[in-house]
């Protein structure tokens, strides 16, 4: 018998073992034969479903490995633009600010509250205040001091906000904190 599957299963003549002897023979042959062809069957089930499933793993680690890059990219372009707002804010602090044209200052501050919303549209928030409770997860002490007003273990004075996305800390708050 050969391996092909399209071969004929090639008989002994009746003759020679009788009818029933010649219905058991084919009987026998077309057993071994369909045997065959459910081993393979199987087996070619076997690979197909191995193959679906790769293919659907696949695709979720794909499509899993996208959204951690897109993650990864809107916080790498929100870490590029938080040192900007640094920038608004030392600038808007400085003794000269306030000798600058009200209506220049007015403008500038608006292009601040502009990115600060596009920030808050994309779930970032921005936080640290003069008062708050020093929290190690959210501030980083730059200093502790004595002798200025306020509770013990808060915050005195910022000196940059602190910036989370969707609850995670980009950035801590650096802080003065009353010890």
């Amino acid at each position: 018998m050969k391996d092909s599957p399209d071969e004929e299963v090639n008989f002994e003549p009746e003759d020679e073992l009788g009818d029933l002897g010649a219905a058991q023979a084919k009987l026998k042959k077309l057993k071994d034969e369909l045997a065959k062809v459910k081993a393979e069957r199987q087996e070619y089930l076997d690979g197909w479903q191995r193959c679906k499933a790769d293919s659907i793993n696949t695709r979720k680690e794909t499509l899993a490995t996208a959204e951690r890059m897109g993650v990864r990219a809107k916080e790498t372009l929100i870490e590029e633009i938080i040192p900007v707002l640094d920038g608004f804010d030392v600038a808007a602090g400085s003794p000269a600010w306030e000798s600058l044209d009200a209506q220049w200052r007015s403008g500038i501050e608006q292009i601040r509250d502009q990115l600060l919303d596009i920030l808050s549209r994309n779930s970032v928030e921005r936080f640290g205040k003069v008062g708050d409770t020093f929290n190690h997860t959210l501030h980083e002490a730059v200093q502790e001091v004595v002798d200025m007003p306020g509770e013990s273990n808060s915050i005195v004075r910022m000196l940059r906000y602190g910036y989370k996305l969707n609850g995670r800390v980009l950035r801590p708050a650096q802080v003065i904190v009353k010890k």
